[in-house]
């Protein structure tokens, strides 16, 4: 098993008025539910679960990874999620609040900015594809910058490849340079 380090920060584990304490997670959840309600609730946690973990790895905890691999050095954030599926490099980061859905590789060295989003349903048929063999790849080569707020839908980005905040990349990058706008396009060669 190799070695990676969380970061957490101590929940306040004390009982407050409205306050129940989640017995997986050990962090306090708000209840403003009334009896019959909370009998009828289903909460889960995730956490960590099934991650195929690199050496060197930093995790700030509260995170959402589960069934996906992380590589040697890599550092993920806090509130991020990490699915199935999905690869993360080696010495990458992603910065709080990202998503990365199933069918996501990021290649080496990438930096993946706060919020930035991937998406594997380009909503086809109008609506979610519901079915994961209508979902579709992203490829991000090595020493790829996404920028904060940006979303990337399935496609294959380049090496050397920068993409600028709130940028939407919606076809293939095949020419490193900075790429920023919606939809995203060239402004600059690399």
């Amino acid at each position: 098993m190799h070695n990676f380090d969380i970061a957490r920060r101590k929940a306040n584990t004390s009982r407050l008025a409205g306050l129940t304490e989640t017995p997986r997670a050990g962090a306090p959840v708000r209840s403003e539910a009334t009896a019959d309600d909370r009998r009828s609730l289903n909460l889960r946690h995730i956490g960590i679960a099934d991650v195929s973990f690199g050496k060197n790895v930093t995790i700030i905890q509260p995170v959402n990874l589960y069934g996906c691999k992380i590589d040697d050095d890599s550092f993920i954030g806090p509130f991020v999620e990490i699915q199935k599926g999905a690869n993360i490099g080696k010495r990458c980061r992603v910065q709080s609040h990202s998503f990365v859905c199933d069918l996501v590789t990021i290649g080496d060295d990438c930096f993946i900015s706060h919020g930035a989003m991937f998406i594997n349903d380009l909503f086809a048929s109008g609506g979610p594809a519901g079915k994961p063999e209508l979902w579709r790849a992203t490829k991000l080569g090595n020493h790829v910058s996404i920028g904060t707020n940006a979303t990337i839908l399935p496609v294959t980005i380049c090496d050397g490849t920068i993409v600028g905040a709130g940028a939407v990349v919606t076809k293939d990058i095949t020419e490193p340079g900075f790429y920023a706008g919606n939809p995203a396009r060239l402004l600059r060669r690399l």
